[in-house]
């Protein structure tokens, strides 16, 4: 395969390959000429035979972000891609800039309770630059592995211990937000504790059982993701935070649900009164369904952005409709569309998706630590 060389750095062909893909597609969508599209092309090639790489126009970067989101098999929130508000924040160096970028993410994306699709874009891979934000999503709840078990969220526990080991002073609390870890190149990342100003959490409480309330459950209002990479024409951001709002589901049937994470069910089961001793009695259903009904409740009584899964499996029904208008296929991951609360019940249950991955797109990296 033929390779450019630039101060060391090798590039393949492929890239050159991903690059002319990307362009003549997302030109073609933006209404834009043959002339422009060969002489855009052309300006890459010689970026990449000058410097061993090219860079996004400004108008790149955001359309090809927001087909990133169109292409996403596993979100069933594509209806809105193209609301998609994308910051550039290639320019910026250092860990204490990337943090002050995220603040400013986290305040504009949480917007007062009404959630704006947002993503910062940091600079691309390339030569020995990279930036990497090692936290799952920018909201995370710790996990402490403790004698008496794990304390908070178990899906923490490697980077809550990380953050101890680095300073990082536990509270033992169900419920306290890791700092954020910042990484330039192969330095040693650095620690942030996220304002408390910025920090927007939901109490959860139930509109027919008082009881609910003292279980003490929250949950942050925006699901920031901050450890996939943006891949459009073959360059790689490894640092693009994004967010939408929460599927209810998310958060009332996977977070607060799952047995691996704080596995609320056997304790609102009881407190419901039902028969936990017997599967034929259905209580995880309907304890699982009344965990859903107080998140989507609180959150909507908090005046913050939520969907449920049958409202987000119509939009989504509207997503297919649109693209079969414009005559591009929707692909999809099945076994992440359908919502895990009753998918018999909403259409993406009862039809197949094709899971072929179509770029841009968000692609998961390895775990630093």
């Amino acid at each position: 395969m033929f390779q450019y060389k630039s101060g060391g750095f090798y590039l393949s062909e492929n890239v050159l390959i991903e690059a002319e893909k990307f362009i003549r597609s997302c030109y073609k969508e933006l209404n834009k000429t043959e002339k422009e599209i060969e002489e855009r092309l052309h300006q890459i090639q010689q970026q990449i035979t000058e410097f061993g790489y090219y860079e996004h126009t400004k108008l790149e970067l955001e359309y090809g972000a927001k087909l990133a989101w169109r292409n996403s098999n596993r979100c069933i929130g594509r209806l809105f891609w193209n609301q998609l508000e994308v910051i550039d924040k290639r320019h910026v160096e250092t860990e204490e800039e990337v943090f002050e970028a995220l603040c400013d993410h986290i305040k504009n994306a949480t917007n007062n309770g009404r959630i704006k699709p947002l993503i910062t874009v940091f600079l691309q891979k390339h030569l020995n630059k990279s930036i990497r934000i090692w936290n799952h999503q920018l909201f995370r709840y710790a996990g402490y592995e403790t004698t008496e078990g794990i304390i908070g969220d178990p899906d923490s526990t490697e980077l809550t211990n990380y953050c101890i080991n680095q300073g990082w002073l536990p509270k033992y609390g169900r419920f306290d937000l890791l700092p954020l870890v910042i990484q330039i190149n192969n330095n040693k990342p650095k620690l942030f504790d996220i304002p408390k100003e910025l920090i927007y959490e939901v109490p959860i409480y139930h509109p027919d059982y008082s009881w609910f309330a003292d279980l003490q459950l929250k949950w942050y209002a925006v699901p920031i993701i901050s450890n996939m990479t943006l891949e459009i024409g073959g360059i790689s951001y490894t640092a693009a935070p994004f967010n939408g709002w929460y599927m209810g589901t998310e958060i009332g049937a996977r977070n607060f649900a799952d047995e691996k994470r704080y596995n609320m069910l056997p304790q609102i089961g009881s407190l419901m009164g039902l028969d936990t001793n017997s599967n034929q009695s259905l209580w995880k259903d309907k304890a699982l369904v009344e965990l859903n009904i107080a998140v989507l409740s609180s959150y909507k009584s908090s005046g913050v952005t939520i969907v449920d899964h049958h409202t987000a499996a119509n939009q989504f029904k509207k997503f297919e409709e649109k693209e079969m208008k414009i005559g591009r296929k929707v692909t999809g991951n099945w076994t992440w569309l359908i919502p895990p609360v009753s998918p018999a019940t909403t259409h993406i249950f009862h039809k197949p998706y094709n899971n072929v991955t179509e770029k841009p797109n968000y692609f998961y990296q390895k775990r630093p630590f």
